[in-house]
C-alpha cells in the first residue's frame, strides 16, 4: 500500500503551501505528492494523469479538500467512481471526515457514506449553479429595463454618418477615406453601418458599386 497526495491551485500565481502542510500533517511522503496549477473545471491535467496511472489497488489518495479534485461535481463523481471502483483506492478529504472510504476489511459502510455525501455535495453544487443562472438572468433583464446597455461600448458615430457611407457605396471616396473621417476601425464602421440599416435608415447607393 503507498499513500498519495494531490494538491491543486487554480494559476500559477497561487501558492500550494497550505495544502503541502495538510498533507505532510496526514504522513504522505512528498515524493507521492502530484500538483497541478490549473482549473478545476476538468481534469485535463498532467500531473493528474500521471497519479491516476500511478495508482494500485489498496493505495491511499488524500486531498485537503474536495474541490482541490475539481469544481465540476459531475465529473468529480465520475472520478471518484474510477478511483473506488476501478482503480479500487481509497480517498481521504482532510476537511471533511465523512469524505473518507477507508474502513476494515469487508466493511462497506465508509464507502458508502462517503458516495452518498459526494452525491448531495455534487446536488447542492447543481442547485447553486441554477441559482446563480437565474439571479443572472433576473439582473440582466432588471438592468435592461433601467435602460443599461450591454457589451463594449460604441464609438459615437458622426452626424453625417449615413453621408459617408452612402459615398463609399457609390465610390466616391475609398475605404481609407471613410474609415479617417468616422474614426472607426473597418469592423467597427460595418457594424455600425448594419446598425443603422437595421434602424430603418436608407443609404442612397448605386447598386452595382458596392465595394469593400
Amino acid at each position: 500500500m503507498s499513500v498519495y497526495g494531490y494538491v491543486r491551485v487554480s494559476s500559477k500565481e497561487q501558492h500550494e503551501d497550505r495544502q503541502l502542510r495538510a498533507l505532510d500533517q496526514f504522513g504522505v511522503p512528498s515524493r507521492g505528492i502530484f500538483i497541478d496549477k490549473q482549473s478545476g473545471k476538468d481534469f485535463e491535467r498532467p500531473r493528474y494523469k500521471v497519479l491516476l496511472k500511478r495508482l494500485k489497488k489498496g493505495d491511499i489518495l488524500v486531498i485537503s479538500s474536495i474541490d482541490r479534485l475539481g469544481r465540476n461535481y459531475t465529473e468529480v463523481q465520475e472520478q471518484w467512481r474510477i478511483l473506488t471502483e476501478s482503480k479500487k483506492v481509497d480517498i481521504v478529504v482532510l476537511d471533511m471526515p465523512l469524505l473518507d472510504t477507508r474502513k476494515g476489511s469487508g466493511d462497506l459502510t465508509g464507502k458508502f457514506i462517503a458516495d452518498l455525501v459526494l452525491q448531495i455535495l455534487a446536488y447542492v453544487s447543481e442547485i447553486e449553479r441554477n441559482n446563480i443562472r437565474s439571479r443572472q438572468r433576473e439582473g440582466i433583464e432588471s438592468a435592461k429595463q433601467r435602460g443599461v446597455v450591454f457589451g463594449r461600448p460604441r464609438k459615437n458615430l458622426p452626424d453625417n454618418f449615413e453621408d459617408i457611407v452612402s459615398q463609399w457605396r457609390n465610390r466616391e471616396i475609398s475605404m481609407e477615406e471613410a474609415l479617417e473621417v468616422t474614426g472607426l476601425g473597418r469592423t467597427s464602421f460595418y457594424r455600425a453601418m448594419k446598425e443603422v440599416e437595421r434602424n430603418g435608415a436608407g443609404f442612397e447607393q448605386n447598386s452595382e458599386n458596392v465595394h469593400s
